[in-house]
C-alpha cells in the first residue's frame, strides 16, 4: 500500500467512526440528499451537520454540487469500493494463512503413515 493510499483510507475511516456520518453514508446510498434532509432525523444544529458533511466531502465520500437554489450531497462510492477490495484481499491472504497453518497443525497431530514405523532390534 502507498503512503497516498494510507493516506485515503485514514480519512476514510476516520469520517467513518463517527455514527452520525455512518447514518449520513447509509442515507446518501439511497440517493442524493439536502443538507435539511440529511438534518432532519438527527437532534444537532444544521451547523453541526455542516461540519459533518464537510468531514465526509474531505475524505472523498460525498460530493456536494449545485442545481439551482439547492446544493445537494451525493455519495462517492469509490473509497468504499477500494476500501472493500483491500479487505477482502487481506481476509483471502488471512484465509490462506490459517488454511497452511490447519494443514501443518493436523500433519504434527497425525503424523504421516507413509514414513514406515520405527522397529526396535532384536
Amino acid at each position: 500500500m502507498t503512503a497516498a493510499t494510507a493516506e485515503r483510507f485514514d480519512a476514510v475511516f476516520a469520517a467513518l467512526s463517527d455514527p452520525t456520518r455512518r447514518s449520513i453514508v447509509r442515507r446518501l446510498a439511497d440517493g442524493e440528499a439536502t443538507v435539511l434532509e440529511l438534518a432532519e432525523p438527527f437532534p444537532i444544529s444544521l451547523p453541526a451537520v455542516s461540519r459533518h458533511l464537510k468531514v465526509l466531502e474531505q475524505a472523498g465520500l460525498i460530493s456536494r454540487s449545485r442545481d439551482g437554489q439547492r446544493r445537494p450531497c451525493r455519495l462517492r462510492p469509490e473509497p468504499l469500493v477500494e476500501i472493500a477490495a483491500w479487505a477482502e484481499h487481506t481476509r483471502a491472504a488471512w484465509e490462506q494463512r490459517l488454511d497452511r497453518l490447519d494443514v501443518h497443525l493436523r500433519a504434527t497431530a497425525n503424523p504421516s503413515t507413509s514414513s514406515p514405523p520405527h522397529q526396535e532390534s532384536p
